[in-house]
């Protein structure tokens, strides 16, 4: 196996025999295999689009290949393989779309090569060959380290805004020019060779592309469950039986909700969940009482100590301990062996059994509540409150200290920066780094608080539009906006919101804890040239350089 494509990867340069966060050399090489099946599908999706032909489970599928081999999502070799299988059938279906289309349109269709046609071996140790033949390893000594990474810059990318369309597609909202979009990026990405400069500005372009992905997925929520609005949330429990669900799923936490009303089972958020409380239509649930623990990475003695079940949507799932393994549940892609799985038919009826065979919270926890759901709506509602107290010196810069948090070493930068942020300036904060320092004291000015929680890393979308909105009421641009971002990456989805504020020309961005190891040297100096992209340094260094 070869794997690198998140930040905790070995060394910082790749994870070779076992993946640190626990995914199998089997499991890495088959994903890899899955995605080189998935490029040959949208070769002939992509070409069958352009001729008026299209198919939405061809779309979907791809979509769904992309976000199961996203980090800390399916860990499991089975269902791996099942997904192989599946893609070897949806690829000959999206060739004889292409190749009915090129019939009634009386053109000759295009001869493909390379993932279109690539004959999958019969059996599990044939594939298992084949996908170490198509690791990024093998495309880095097929083209060299910059062309590679830049490769797998925007493949990367593609995974995490996958992501996102997969949220927007299962509550419904879909969109013919965003299938098309991952069709044409895969199809790209198929190529046998490239240069450097025409990756640059293919990544470019991703970026532009992924915020009409983010922004289809504002939509979905918003439309679903109303824009989020400034919340008051436990963050101790209450006594009684108890359910915990992490992952990102909106919908799956409003079907559980349903079936567990009267019940008798108090219903906590986990990780990037703590958002979901702010929805009007989520929070109107009585039995959703709060959030309980705090990030992904902490998962395993968060879940080891709490006394009811436990459901994993979406990525963030961690190897689970033998001592809750009996109660944790995944669903939707997320997959590890041994552990229960519910289906697409969403019936949490054996997750329900779990919770009420568990001993539950003995007693009320001591009373603490945070306040979150400042999302854009309600950023936006104060604008110009906000643009006085600007105009007044009263606020003198806005920090957004965002993204992904992580297990590795150095990430307390993050609770030591936003500490140390003087009081005069606000903290935007959005997904679950902002657990660093989110049950902290901040204050406010003049009513407003100097820590606004955005929401999750999905609603990165909600920074932007705010941004963009504040360079609008000031006559300027984003760069010009006093306005600094202080970014923490671990995986896929942060490098497509890279990419997309990279799209968006904004500058002098700081990321950490370490760079992605496949942004090689000559790509991070194009970067930092172009764009001041630099790595984070020191809290007081940092500071330092943006107030001066």
């Amino acid at each position: 196996m070869f794997c690198y494509q998140c930040e905790q990867t070995a060394q910082g340069s790749g994870c070779t025999n076992f993946g640190v966060c626990g995914k199998s050399p089997e499991v890495a090489d088959l994903q890899d295999l899955l995605i080189h099946v998935a490029k040959g599908i949208s070769m002939y999706a992509h070409r069958a689009r352009a001729l008026g032909a299209s198919d939405e489970e061809i779309d979907s599928f791809v979509i769904e290949s992309l976000f199961t081999t996203v980090t800390n999502v399916n860990f499991d070799e089975d269902s791996m393989e099942q997904m192989i299988r599946k893609a070897e059938k949806i690829r000959e279906k999206a060739r004889n779309l292409y190749l009915n289309a090129a019939k009634e349109k009386g053109i000759t269709p295009d001869e493909l090569n390379g993932p279109a046609t690539f004959e999958l071996a019969k059996d599990r140790s044939g594939l298992l060959t084949q996908g170490e033949k198509v690791n990024p390893e093998s495309r880095a000594q097929r083209w060299g380290d910059v062309i590679g990474g830049l490769h797998d810059l925007i493949l990367f990318g593609l995974k995490g805004s996958a992501a996102y369309a997969d949220h927007a597609q299962i509550l419904g909202k879909k969109s013919n020019e965003i299938y098309g979009g991952f069709h044409a990026f895969m199809d790209y990405l198929s190529k046998d060779s490239f240069t450097e400069e025409e990756l640059l500005q293919k990544a470019i372009e991703f970026g532009n592309f992924n915020l009409k992905v983010m922004e289809l997925l504002d939509e979905a929520n918003t439309e679903a469950y109303g824009h989020p609005e400034p919340t008051k949330v436990r963050v101790t429990p209450v006594k009684g039986k108890a359910i915990l669900v992490s992952g990102h799923d909106l919908r799956d936490l409003d079907l559980l909700l349903k079936q567990t009303e009267g019940k008798g089972i108090s219903v906590y958020t986990h990780g990037e969940m703590l958002p979901c409380l702010a929805y009007p239509k989520l929070k109107k649930y009585s039995h959703l009482v709060g959030n309980y623990g705090s990030a992904w990475q902490n998962q395993r003695s968060e879940f080891d100590e709490f006394p009811g079940a436990i459901l994993m949507t979406t990525n963030c799932i961690q190897k689970p301990k033998d001592s809750y393994k009996d109660r944790i549940f995944t669903t939707g892609l997320v997959a590890w062996p041994g552990v229960r799985h519910i289906g697409p038919d969403k019936d949490f009826s054996p997750l329900i059994e779990a919770a009420l065979a568990q001993s539950g919270f003995s007693e009320d926890g001591p009373e603490h509540y945070i306040t979150i759901g400042f999302a854009r709506n309600t950023v936006l509602s104060v604008a110009d409150k906000v643009i006085d107290l600007v105009k007044q010196g009263k606020i003198r810069h806005f920090f957004l200290i965002g993204g992904c948090d992580g297990a590795k070493p150095g990430r307390n930068y993050y609770t030591e920066f936003a500490t140390s942020v003087p009081k005069d300036c606000l903290i935007l904060t959005l997904a679950c780094g902002k657990y660093r320092f989110n049950k902290l004291e901040f204050g406010d000015i003049e009513g407003i608080p100097r820590l606004l929680d955005m929401g999750q890393c999905n609603d990165a979308y909600s920074a932007i539009v705010v941004a963009k909105a504040l360079a609008d009421a000031f006559e300027t641009d984003v760069n010009s906006l006093p306005l600094s971002l202080i970014l923490s990456w671990y995986e896929q989805k942060a490098v497509c919101i890279l990419l997309s504020l990279i799209a968006l020309g904004i500058k002098n961005m700081r990321l950490g804890p370490t760079l992605p190891a496949f942004l090689k040297p000559k790509v991070i100096s194009y970067l930092s040239e172009n764009l001041g992209l630099k790595p984070i340094t020191t809290p007081a260094e940092d500071l330092k350089a943006i107030l001066g």
